[in-house]
């Protein structure tokens, strides 16, 4: 509902002499802001709006959302946000931004990037990179692990809150758009799924999981800024929407990513994340995150009359509930076979969006020793009791992810049969079906692999691999795979040989790793 009339504003506005400016004015519309655009600047106006999750009616509330606006988002683009301005109305009644009259209104000022570096026209162009996936997930990790926690947040709560809000939006604009019995269907399998999470909800959000978030993280809403990539328009009007779990802020992206056949992405980001996270746990309540994130998008787009768009995310939210069931596989070969690359681009064809959990023992490693995974490590990195504790480690992330339903891979070595056992045990133990593989590679092309790589968790050089071509196997009863070839023909044969209906979402643009 529109509370006040802000034409005169608006008018005001949208003149470059408001600004001390000669170029035009850009302006774009959202139901709940206007953004008008100058060279190097960006000014926000809040219309005085309300809806059931907001309300800008008064000039003193959409001041207080302006200056909650600027906090919120400081904290991952500080530079992007330089504070707010207010129009004011001078005693002739003329408007002046930031002038000496009397304050009307208020604005969120801000720089203005380059509009080509939003991470969703790259997506559109084709030029979203792994490069920029892998270091975005970075960035996120690192904004969760600094978020303020939030225990007293009530998550559970909230998520039926969404899925009531979700039900009555689709009851309402559904009809002749959607399959309303797919609507009630998906309604039905949601509130089921969030009542068997309740216990986990309850420990994530007592264990610090549910934090002062991004709350709208979906690529329109990061860009490139200094060639980073930078979160930008986080939620500030609603904490039911930002004070959440941060594996439900993350699956907002994971699902958009998904969404526009980006799957590959998707579990670059999830992995990458939960490596640095560590927060494997969390998985167990990913499904039904993703399947709100996508029946949210589809209920928006139900609302707009988007027919197509809305169907295509309701399809998504109902894949989300229905996973297929989990399986373990090992990836093993001495370094420079390829297996940590085979992994990488294994995870989107395996288990349920948006792949698999890829396991490397070189990450673990660096994790244990307190280090990042590109601090190479010395001696006392490689001790027999460190590997131990490595391995150790890796079986017991694989278990965890098993229990949450999600399918694992599992990379290192695995050059010793005991190693080889344990991590096919692990599959017993959990009751999901095992396959390993075993990467062999003429040894001039291992040796020209491990000596050109950068930018690798490895610290595996032509002397570690002169080393490991002494070691004695044993039995080899995993399938062997021949990865002298092109990482596609690889992919391909380790996909055939796991009866894998090879229906790739994702190219790979690096050839790190193994």
């Amino acid at each position: 509902m529109i509370a006040t009339d802000q034409s005169y504003i608006i008018d005001f506005l949208s003149r470059p002499e408001a600004y001390g400016e000669t170029a035009q004015v850009e302006i774009i519309e959202t139901h709940i802001s206007k953004v008008f655009l100058l060279p190097g600047r960006v000014f926000k106006l809040k219309r005085a709006v309300t809806y059931p999750y907001l309300d800008f009616s008064t000039p003193q509330l959409r001041k207080r959302y302006c200056e909650a606006e600027v906090d919120v988002n400081r904290r991952t683009a500080p530079d992007l946000y330089k504070g707010i301005v207010a129009v004011t109305r001078n005693d002739d009644g003329e408007l002046a931004l930031g002038g000496d009259g009397e304050a009307i209104d208020w604005l969120v000022e801000m720089a203005r990037f380059d509009e080509a570096g939003l991470f969703d026209r790259m997506a559109i162009e084709g030029r979203l990179e792994e490069t920029h996936i892998a270091e975005l997930a970075d960035v996120i990790a690192g904004f969760h692990q600094q978020a303020e926690a939030c225990p007293d947040m009530d998550v559970l709560a909230g998520l039926q809150t969404t899925i009531i809000g979700n039900a009555e939006t689709f009851a309402e604009f559904g009809p002749g758009l959607l399959d309303m019995a797919a609507v009630d269907e998906l309604t039905q399998m949601q509130t089921t799924v969030l009542a068997s999470l309740s216990v986990i909800l309850q420990d994530r959000r007592e264990n610090g999981f549910v934090k002062s978030c991004h709350g709208d993280l979906h690529l329109r809403n990061i860009c490139l800024w200094d060639g980073h990539p930078t979160l930008f328009d986080g939620i500030e009007f609603n904490d039911t929407f930002s004070r959440i779990d941060v594996l439900y802020d993350l699956a907002f992206l994971l699902m958009d990513l998904e969404h526009r056949s980006l799957g590959g992405y998707a579990n670059i980001v999830l992995n990458r994340y939960l490596d640095a996270t560590g927060d494997d746990t969390g998985l167990a309540c990913l499904g039904l995150y993703l399947s709100l994130r996508a029946a949210i998008r589809a209920h928006i787009a139900a609302t707009l009359g988007q027919g197509g768009d809305a169907q295509s995310y309701l399809a998504l939210a109902r894949k989300y509930l229905k996973p297929s069931p989990p399986r373990l596989i090992a990836v093993g070969g001495l370094s420079g076979s390829g297996k940590s690359r085979l992994a990488r681009v294994l995870g989107p064809h395996i288990g349920m969006a948006p792949g698999a959990r890829v396991i490397r023992s070189d990450i673990t490693r660096k994790r244990l020793a307190g280090v990042t995974s590109l601090t190479r490590l010395g001696d006392e990195g490689y001790t027999p009791e460190m590997t131990e504790r490595t391995f150790e480690a890796v079986y017991q992330q694989t278990r965890i992810a098993l229990a949450a339903g999600q399918s694992v891979i599992a990379d290192t070595v695995f050059a010793k049969p005991e190693q080889r056992h344990a991590i096919a045990a692990v599959a017993d133990e959990m009751g999901v079906p095992f396959d390993g593989l075993w990467l062999e590679a003429a040894p001039e092309i291992m040796q020209a692999r491990v000596t050109k790589r950068t930018n690798n968790p490895s610290d595996a050089d032509a002397d570690v691999l002169k080393l490991q071509m002494g070691y004695h196997l044993g039995d080899m009863d995993w399938t062997v795979v021949d990865s002298s070839g092109s990482r596609e023909k690889t992919l391909s044969d380790a996909l055939d040989v796991l009866d894998v209906l090879n229906q790739a979402r994702f190219k790979p643009t690096s050839d790190e790793g193994g």
